[in-house]
């Protein structure tokens, strides 16, 4: 695959990987000792998706001073433009993943991703003011760059940036019902998705996954948002009904939709069995995390085989 060519959905693997790494930390304090995932196994995943990350950004700077209009053309396009959220969004959980480790650095990434999410949400909204988007044009993607927001507490809670990370949590999360409620009118009464995009309908997992998981930690005692775990849980189902033909469809870098929103269902899943440690709510985290894992480890077979990864 060219540098012209290289998508910036492709961020989306750093996401999942990090992302699996992360939720994996965290389920270590809910599983019992010979469920809990072991430290080669979190860190293994941490420093995959940071290594995509230090070898996918460069190049992507490098196609942004060559091929700006190839850029722009994905920034403008409605049917990428949500994707490209994807970039900051994955540098914030990086930037959470090396905390432990390198917390100056980290702090930096954090602060860098809090600054590029919130320039691409303003402009997302100039793009959507702007006009001349269809119906058909509207996807999953949008999540990432407009409720990207609400994933980084998270990696802010590690750095203690939680009252920074209260600011990009209130946008997203008033964005979010608003979105949701849109791409599911979408979903009913739009067109049909291309196979190649039809991953990127996990993306709906995020909001409830996060604003429960991620509110919860910022707002003390608003646990009616754990409605919204419950929602998430019901939702997941109703996506691995509509995907159980997803190996048919056509490879590309959006696959990569599949993993980040389940690693998300999964850290909400061992947050609530945090407070709720019932055997019934414990095993489902285990159970979550199990099935991330495996969508994990399927798209990372898929790229690897494919050998390139299309546009997203």
């Amino acid at each position: 695959m060219s540098i012209r060519n290289l998508p910036v959905g492709l961020f989306g693997a750093v996401m999942g990987t990090v992302g699996l790494g992360l939720t994996a930390r965290a389920t270590a304090t809910v599983l019992p000792g010979f469920l809990r995932a072991p430290a080669y196994f979190t860190e293994l995943w941490v420093a995959l998706g940071t290594l995509l990350f230090v070898i996918i950004t460069p190049l992507y700077i490098v196609k942004a001073i060559r091929f700006a209009d190839a850029v722009k053309a994905e920034f403008w396009n409605p049917v990428t433009l949500g994707f490209c959220g994807a970039l900051p969004v994955g540098m914030s959980l990086v930037a959470g993943g090396i905390a432990p480790y390198l917390p100056g650095t980290g702090q930096a990434l954090w602060w860098a991703s809090f600054v590029l999410l919130l320039a691409f949400q303003m402009f997302t909204l100039y793009r959507w003011l702007s006009g001349g988007i269809e119906l058909a044009q509207l996807n999953a993607g949008w999540l990432i760059v407009m409720v990207g927001g609400i994933v980084l507490p998270g990696p802010a809670f590690t750095l203690g940036l939680a009252e920074a990370a209260r600011f990009s949590f209130g946008v997203s999360a008033t964005v979010a019902p608003i979105l949701m409620a849109l791409l599911l009118y979408r979903a009913a009464f739009g067109p049909a998705l291309p196979e190649p995009l039809r991953p990127s309908w996990f993306i709906l997992l995020v909001p409830p996954s996060l604003v429960y998981a991620n509110g919860v930690a910022l707002y003390q005692g608003a646990f009616f948002l754990e409605n919204l775990y419950f929602f998430g849980l019901v939702l997941g189902v109703a996506l691995l009904a509509y995907a159980r033909g997803f190996a048919r469809w056509g490879f590309a870098a959006s696959w990569w939709a599949f993993t980040f929103p389940l690693d998300a269902l999964a850290y909400a899943a061992a947050r609530y069995a945090q407070d709720h440690p019932e055997p019934l709510w414990r095993g489902l985290a285990g159970a979550t995390l199990l099935l991330a894992t495996l969508f994990v480890l399927a798209v990372l077979w898929r790229t690897l085989r494919s050998g390139a990864s299309p546009r997203a």
